[in-house]
């Protein structure tokens, strides 16, 4: 293979190859990276053009399993389904690479890639955004904008741009922007729990001198989460690396671009003389429409005001009219905002709609929660399990089968949104706004093994049902007694910007979202945030304003998690459906005491309280599940009280002595003498009595005390004989 672009970049080189393979494509480009090879290819339909007033704009990611060296597992040997992996990267190529296209772009779009070679430590992700705008940019599409992805994590709290796959592994962030050489356009962050040991007291150990220190340490789960500013400050370094990037890439793909042909956009169909006449006639009924928030309700409204002016004008063109009504609507929306700083339904800039919150509203799931923000409502369901329950799943860039346990499953219904469309299989949508509930919520759940399943079903949605299903995802958890170390909310925010002034919107609903410049989702703690997303449509943002916008989600995230805190005390749990689990640290010395001879102890409190334990020899960590928390707890107890029962100073028996022993269990050949350091021994039928005894029962009872004597040792085993 011929390469005609070597791009040195941080931490890797990118060889590019666009004239050896997939010719007939407008555009295609191959891209090797180490062990990774990726063909990315562009084709457009120049014979038609849809009517509809979008993008048609399809991305499909496809990984082969030859790439890694694998065949399928299941019993089709061949690649089926896209897999969840596969979906979320189109997504995020799609969001990428759609502001490029120009406006009225209408010819449908299909951008392939596809993973020939894939290389355990490459970022995939990255690499099919580079490949993909490679073969954009030197297409016969008249497209001159280079877009380019950079990834950052952070390690020992160093910043590492580009990580390999096993740097990111140990990373305590997971942040992907792509933009231009101009501007940013999107961003996808996330900051990764992690586990860390500390003293008795809360001091944090210094993992150089970990090994020194006798003093007993436990494991704290912590979200690290990041602050506004930290995270501003890590945004400026990737920002001036994807600049310089896409700088790297136009220059060396220049001699590679095809000659270009002419675009053909759709005509814009606003006339001008409808849009004074809605502008001079209408725009009180424009206004009633806008204050229909809930989206059905406002489009009936507005084909209602469409079909009564066609009455009287009935050589008036209804798409280009409905296009008129459309243009004054947008015109009413953002005007308001940005002159008079009110928004369509009467609220401030940065006030948050009404909230309110029901726990456990399902009798019979193992918790529930109803949140209701305005006209947006999620019915988040938990339901808990073992590890045996956790989802399983393959990689190419990973070694054998990977277990997810915790998972969060979005649906969206079309009647949430008062639209007659019939439940079919998960969108894309649909599993993207899942994933970034469960990136949210993540950091902040130590599961211990267990395995948790959320489901977010969006009963209403007008703006904002994947930060719904954050927040009732995180009362869900509270509901369902599970341990969190913050607490964690999310908040959609907008922007409306005419260049020379902007206001910055709070808990956006669909109208500001189709309306407006920007969709911007943050959540996170009243300290730190654990995942964002950014999606910008007027062609970038400036560090400043982001800055300005996270600050005011922080506001919002605050005021909506002090909301939550309250709902948290009216919490009351679905006790005899909730599984119970605790988990605590005991003195390893004890482990000992807690196994019992041969398992025996364990194995009866295991019976007795009907749970499942869990030893961690190494640092005494105990973990008690059962099907009700009365259970647990009492076999807590009972572990306590072996702890804390007072040693006995073990006794060297020899033959011949006497001493005071209870009868510990009664069985037909004999009974068991527990002596006084707890030991047994073998008190025979034969050994009873000088008399001959038909059965133990009629002369010893469990529980009293004799008097015995050691007759000899056998292995371990004390034989016992009346004294």
């Amino acid at each position: 293979m011929k390469y005609d672009a070597k791009i040195e970049l941080k931490n890797k080189v990118e060889e590019y190859s666009f004239k050896d393979v997939a010719k007939q494509a407008n555009g295609s480009a191959w891209l090797r990276s180490g062990k990774t090879v990726i063909l990315a290819t562009v084709v457009i339909d120049e014979t038609e053009m849809v009517k509809d007033d979008f993008l048609p704009l399809t991305v499909q990611y496809i990984e082969k399993s030859y790439a890694a060296g694998k065949i399928p597992g299941g019993f089709f040997k061949r690649e089926t389904k896209p897999s969840d992996f596969e979906t979320l990267t189109s997504r995020i190529i799609d969001r990428s690479i759609r502001p490029l296209f120009p406006k009225g772009f209408a010819h449908p779009a299909q951008v392939t890639v596809m993973v020939f070679s894939a290389d355990k430590e490459s970022d995939l992700q990255v690499l099919a955004l580079n490949a993909v705008s490679a073969a954009l940019y030197t297409s016969d599409i008249d497209i001159n904008t280079s877009v380019c992805a950079v990834r950052a994590a952070k390690i020992d709290g160093e910043l590492i741009l580009n990580p390999t796959k096993s740097e990111l592994d140990r990373s305590t962030l997971d942040l992907y922007l792509s933009g231009t050489k101009e501007d940013l356009l999107m961003i996808e962050m996330r900051t990764i729990g992690s586990d860390v040991e500390e003293l008795i007291d809360g001091t944090m150990i210094d993992p150089m001198i970990e090994l020194a220190l006798e003093t007993p340490t436990v494991t704290k789960h912590v979200s690290n989460a990041l602050n506004e500013d930290e995270l501003i400050d890590v945004l400026k370094d990737v920002q001036e690396v994807l600049f310089d990037t896409n700088s790297k890439y136009e220059e060396a793909f220049a001699s590679c671009k095809k000659e270009t042909f002419e675009l053909n956009c759709k005509v814009d169909m606003k006339n001008d003389d409808m849009i004074v006449y809605v502008r001079d006639n209408h725009m009180q009924d424009i206004k009633e429409a806008m204050n229909q928030m809930a989206k059905s309700e406002r489009s009936t409204a507005l084909r209602v005001l469409r079909k009564s002016i066609l009455v009287k004008y009935e050589d008036w063109d209804e798409l280009a009219l409905k296009d008129a009504i459309e243009k004054v609507k947008r015109e009413q929306v953002r005007g308001q905002i940005l002159n008079d700083r009110v928004r369509a339904d009467g609220r401030s800039l940065t006030e948050v709609r009404p909230i309110t919150i029901d726990t456990n509203v399902l009798p019979n799931a193992h918790s529930s929660c109803l949140f209701t923000r305005g006209q947006t409502q999620a019915l988040v369901v938990l339901t808990m399990g073992g590890s045996k329950d956790a989802q399983m799943f393959e990689t190419l860039t990973q070694e054998g089968t990977q277990n997810e346990n915790f998972m969060v499953h979005y649906n969206f219904p079309g009647f949430s949104v008062g639209e007659p469309s019939p439940v079919m299989g998960v969108k894309r949508r649909e599993l993207g706004h899942g994933n970034l509930a469960k990136r949210a919520l993540e950091p902040i759940v130590d599961l211990n093994g267990d395995t948790v399943r959320l489901v977010s079903e969006i009963l209403e949605s007008n703006g904002s049902s994947s930060m719904a299903t954050v927040c009732g995802g995180y009362m869900a958890l509270r509901a369902a007694d599970i341990e969190t170390t913050d607490t964690v909310a999310g908040i959609a925010m907008g922007m409306v910007s005419d260049g020379d002034k902007y206001a910055i919107l709070s808990d956006i609903m669909g109208l500001e979202d189709h309306d407006g410049d920007m969709d911007f989702k943050v959540t996170g703690s009243k300290d730190g945030i654990t995942a964002m997303q950014m999606d910008i449509k007027l062609g970038g943002v400036s560090l400043d304003v982001l800055k300005e916008a996270l600050y005011q989600a922080k506001e919002g995230r605050s005021h909506i998690i002090d909301i939550m805190l309250e709902a948290e005390k009216e919490i009351e749990f679905n006790d005899g459906v909730l599984p119970s689990t605790d988990i605590f640290h005991i003195d390893p010395s004890f482990i000992g005491d807690i196994i019992g001879q041969a398992g025996k102890t364990i194995r009866s409190i295991i019976e007795e309280f009907e749970v499942a334990i869990d030893i961690d020899k190494k640092d005494g960590k105990v973990k008690v599940s059962g099907k009700d928390k009365k259970g647990v707890q009492c076999a807590k107890e009972h572990i306590h009280s072996i702890i804390n029962k007072p040693k006995v100073k073990k006794i060297n028996y020899a033959v011949g002595e006497v001493y005071t022993g209870k009868v510990k269990k009664i069985v037909d050949f004999g009974a068991f003498i527990e002596l006084p350091d707890g030991t047994d021994g073998l008190l025979h039928i034969s050994k009873i009595s000088d008399k001959r005894v038909e059965k133990v029962s009629d002369v010893l009872t469990e529980g009293e005390e004799i008097q015995v004597e050691i007759l000899e040792f056998k292995g371990n085993k004390i034989s016992l004989g009346r004294a």
